[in-house]
């Protein structure tokens, strides 16, 4: 007997406008966000997620016939319906009700309704008692859990949660995220009151995990100060000379005072390559300039004497070249002694000899209205480089650096090369204090009597063991997070004068001058400012009591998915090495919490081998990585396919660039096709996909072309007997589906409309659907077809747009030239080709001609009083780029009272912004590619003001 599976609400229609809206703003969101807890790169905003999941659980109200059943309502009723369920998405993904227990009932009914009606129809099922019973939900399953966004907010919907990771950092993240809050939901904070502190009063009943959080904070505190009796000598004040004052009349003022320092600023050195000046170690920094705020601009000044140099620093515009430091170009430093060139080589064959140094070139301090930057002393650069650690991490870190592709590794052989012997003085400490740390809540907690199982946190345990261990690893995070910030590799932002961390980006990446902070400080990088933000993250966590559990599992080989709703965000093909970054965090982690959880931290570095990403260094080139990933995601994928519950699709996030090669079907990613291929063999079919959002929108208008979006693919297990089909029928499948899939998600019908920027994954939605529902799609030679084939033919659909013939030979010229000039002879053949002439194309008011040659006009050469009206030769083109015209010089208002004087030309404007966006976004061209896609962007509020100031019979016919 089959399930009897309504079709589920991310199957047929969803918010995408709102969803996107918030998953972009989240990405600016810190305080309170769980993310605040550990570093994990490439994790999906939680507004997305919540959407998704909750979607993927609550059926769809549409009319559904099939199997013997009918579930639903008929057209009219289903677009209610469907509406109220958008209010709730619309609710439910705002930052400000993540953790709004009213909303989230309202959406945690919904999937119990949804649930309870899906177990009605299979009541009489063989299986209903395992699969369908109606008193207990489902539980949620995500086999590559990474950050924990997913497990999370299924969590957050009611659902018993399970994340499982081959990485042991990101199933200590998930641990720390759903299996440890619930643990101990409610509990008052065991640790003493912190001196002068009034926080206890503020969250009486301590629900959810607040008590926990202020446990936290009161050993966090304690150990900063414990750490500072032990080690504060190494961070001392800067005091403010007479002598500095006499080189800086801005000084003045703080003469005697002493400051705290926030952070030192170091240049690397080498010996200079010049035989004259081989004996002198020589800076090689990117910048010498400390801050470029207007107003308050900062450089250093090296100072040659002789052989010798010295660092000043010095407060006003910089002089010429002081941004570029030592540098010369993008292969070499000069010698400040003699010009000679230092190439990159020369610095790495230094630095893996051992004789690559720092230089101390400035000091940040803490002012009485903001930063004060100060020259060195030799007391500070002293202490610097007396300071002995007791422990550094020996584990290799070549792999880190495995994106070089010079291979270039600059003398970080092991993690503990990465740190200066401050730096490692500091975490060693703050490390060591963890493990005090749980001694001591350990204790406190006997005393407020919280009774003791015996059992640790890895046990199952919940009494005093338990709890100290509990909090002893959010503390152990607390280093992890230190670390992003007090390594060699953190910069100096000159523009908002902050810290840059270690992982500015998803890999290290060398950096020439680099800033050490004041751990205890409380500024940038200080322990107190990271362990603030921590706090705020904890609190956020469950409010309830739903179980979550977090283990390391291999997702080729896992078994945990079975009878569970899944959503997941595997690796990326190639674009992040998990697990060779996050190597910087485990040594850490494992030094602190090994004793908690021994199985977890047993080997002396994260598992590599089997990680699903197509690393060519791991597996002996391209080919083989390819290979290894394409096996790996497809046994993974087939266990997902095999295990998970048989009512609920799949879905699947995945990110990839639009545009990793180009040819002539236009742009193509070997990651997404792997991935994609994948997906197919594993026996899944895809019922839909849906462009979500991930980067805030001035990213995207920098660049036209960036990772814009995740793809959240909707899959089902296909249908055993699936027949396979000839390339002609599947070729008039998309014939038929395809022009009105396309014409749905541009003019927006049961969605919000798709912007251009994201139509290109959109529409492989319904295109793979009719792909993916076949076991094959033969070719003609008897051969399947290729998902890299399907995929070209299902894009191919951009192009069948049909326009007038002054339009036609915009676009074709467009497409050859650009904005260029090209010559009168070819623009004359090109315009008789497409039924036009260049008379009647310089009539239209689209082109101008002169001297032998031709060009299209831009948006901005456009007469302001053109009239609609009065124009008796309007082509599309030239009507789309009056509308830019429109909305750029004057605004939304402008160019809706402009659309309502061209209503008949609404819906061909829109389809030619489209076009010319992806047009555009395939040649690469970024700039000209931003006008569309702002266009369609703002296509929603243009017709809101369209319909306010114009006449109902007109904007009638752009409904």
């Amino acid at each position: 007997m089959n399930i009897k599976s309504p079709k589920k609400l991310i199957e047929v229609a969803l918010p995408l406008d709102k969803i996107n809206v918030a998953a972009a703003r989240e990405k600016s969101i810190r305080h309170g966000h769980p993310s605040t807890l550990h570093l994990w790169w490439a994790r999906r905003p939680l507004a997305a997620a919540r959407a998704v999941i909750f979607a993927q659980m609550v059926n769809d109200p549409g009319y559904q016939a099939g199997d013997g059943f009918k579930y639903g309502m008929n057209k009219e009723k289903a677009a209610i319906e469907r509406e109220r369920l958008f209010k709730i998405i619309e609710d439910l993904v705002l930052w400000e009700n993540t953790t709004n227990e009213e909303v989230l009932d309202r959406a945690r009914a919904e999937i119990w309704r949804s649930w309870r009606e899906t177990c009605e129809l299979n009541k009489n099922h063989p299986e209903a008692a395992e699969l369908f019973n109606p008193e207990k939900l489902p539980a949620f399953h995500d086999p590559f859990a990474g950050g924990g966004a997913l497990p999370l907010e299924a969590q957050r919907l009611g659902l018993e949660a399970y994340a499982s990771d081959l990485n042991p950092v990101a199933v200590t993240i998930n641990k720390a995220m759903i299996e440890i809050p619930p643990k101990f939901s409610g509990r008052a904070p065991v640790g003493p009151r912190l001196k002068d502190d009034n926080q206890g009063a503020l969250h009486e009943g301590w629900k959810g995990a607040m008590g926990l959080a202020e446990d936290v904070r009161r050993y966090g505190a304690w150990m900063r100060d414990e750490a500072f009796k032990r080690i504060g000598h190494l961070y001392p004040k800067i005091e403010v000379t007479e002598a500095m004052a006499a080189e800086r009349p801005d000084l003045k003022p703080l003469v005697g005072q002493k400051l705290t320092v926030i952070a030192w600023l170091w240049a690397r050195t080498v010996k200079s390559p010049n035989p004259a000046f081989s004996h002198v170690d020589v800076p090689i920094a990117s910048t010498f300039v400390l801050s470029s705020k207007t107003g308050k601009e900062a450089y250093v000044e090296p100072v040659v004497e002789g052989d010798s140099y010295r660092f000043t620093v010095k407060v006003g515009t910089p002089p010429e070249g002081a941004n570029n430091g030592t540098k010369v170009s993008r292969g070499a430093f000069r010698c400040i002694f003699s010009e000679a060139p230092i190439k990159y080589e020369y610095v790495d064959d230094e630095a893996n000899i051992g004789r690559m140094g720092a230089r101390l070139m400035a000091i940040v301090a803490e002012g009485i209205r903001g930063r004060v930057y100060l020259p060195p002393t030799s007391d500070h650069e002293n202490i610097a480089r007396k300071a002995t650690p007791e422990w550094r991490p020996e584990t290799p870190c070549r792999g880190t650096f495995a994106s070089n592709a010079q291979g270039r590794i600059y003398g970080f052989k092991v993690f503990g090369d990465y740190f200066t012997l401050r730096q490692l003085v500091a975490l060693t400490t703050f490390s060591s204090l963890v493990i005090e740390a749980i001694t001591k809540a350990h204790d406190d907690a006997l005393a407020a009597g919280v009774p003791d199982d015996g059992k640790g946190i890895d046990e199952g345990g919940t009494g005093a063991t338990a709890y100290a261990q509990a909090v002893g690893v959010y503390l152990a995070f607390l280093i992890d997070q230190q670390s992003n910030q007090s390594s060699m590799i953190c910069g100096w932002n000159n523009i908002n004068q902050q810290m840059i961390v270690t992982f500015s980006r998803q890999a290290i990446s060398m950096v020439w001058d680099f800033s050490e902070c004041n751990v205890f400080s409380t500024s940038t990088g200080s322990i107190s400012n990271l362990l603030e933000r921590q706090v705020k993250g904890i609190s956020s966590l469950s409010h309830g009591s739903v179980v979550g559990f977090s283990a390391q599992h291999d997702a080729t080989e896992q078994h945990e998915t079975s009878g569970k709703v899944v959503s997941t965000d595997p690796p990326y093909y190639n674009n992040i090495a998990y697990a060779d970054l996050s190597d910087f965090f485990y040594v850490w982690m494992r030094r602190s919490l090994r004793s908690i959880f021994p199985d977890l931290f047993a080997t002396l570095s994260v598992p590599k081998a089997e990680e699903l990403v197509a690393t060519p260094y791991r597996h002996g080139g391209k080919e083989q990585a390819e290979a290894f990933f394409l096996d790996g995601m497809t046994r993974a994928m087939h266990n997902l396919a095999e295990q998970a519950h048989p009512a609920f699709p799949v879905t699947i996030y995945y990110a990839f660039k639009q545009a990793e090669t180009k040819g002539e079907a236009g742009t193509s990613s070997t990651g997404w096709e792997t991935f994609l291929e994948a997906v197919l063999k594993a026996g899944f079919a895809i019922t839909g996909t849906w462009p979500i959002q991930t980067e805030s929108a001035n990213k995207l208008k920098a660049k036209t072309n960036a990772l814009a979006s995740s793809i959240v693919l909707v899959c089902r297990k296909r249908s055993p007997d699936a027949l396979s089909v000839s390339r002609r029928e599947f070729l008039r499948e998309l014939n038929a589906s395809l022009p009105i899939a396309l014409d749905e998600m541009t003019r927006g019908g049961v969605n919000s409309p798709v912007a251009p920027v994201d139509l290109s994954q959109a529409i492989i939605g319904p295109g793979m659907a009719i792909f993916s529902q076949y076991s094959a799609v033969l070719e003609a030679d008897g051969t399947p077809m290729r998902v890299k084939t399907a995929l070209q033919l299902i894009n191919r659909f951009f192009a069948e747009d049909d326009f007038d013939h002054d339009t036609q030979f915009c676009l074709h010229w467009f497409e050859q030239q650009g904005w260029a000039t090209g010559m009168y002879g070819e623009a004359d053949v090109l315009a008789r080709a497409k039924g036009t002439s260049v008379g009647g194309l310089i009539e239209a008011g689209v082109v101008e001609s002169g001297g032998g040659n031709l060009r299209l006009l831009k948006w901005g050469e456009l007469p302001q009083q053109w009239s609609p009206e009065t124009d008796t030769r309007t082509p599309i083109w030239e009507a789309l780029h009056h509308l830019i015209r429109a909305l750029n010089q004057d605004g939304e208002s402008a160019a809706g009272h402009l659309l309502t004087r061209m209503p008949e030309k609404a819906e061909p404007i829109r389809a030619l912004a489209y076009r010319l966006y992806t047009l555009c976004e395939r040649k690469g061209w970024s700039e000209e590619a931003r006008a569309y896609n702002e266009l369609v962007t703002a296509w929603t509020g243009i017709e809101k003001a369209a319909t306010e100031t114009g006449h109902g019979t007109q904007m009638s016919l752009l409904s």
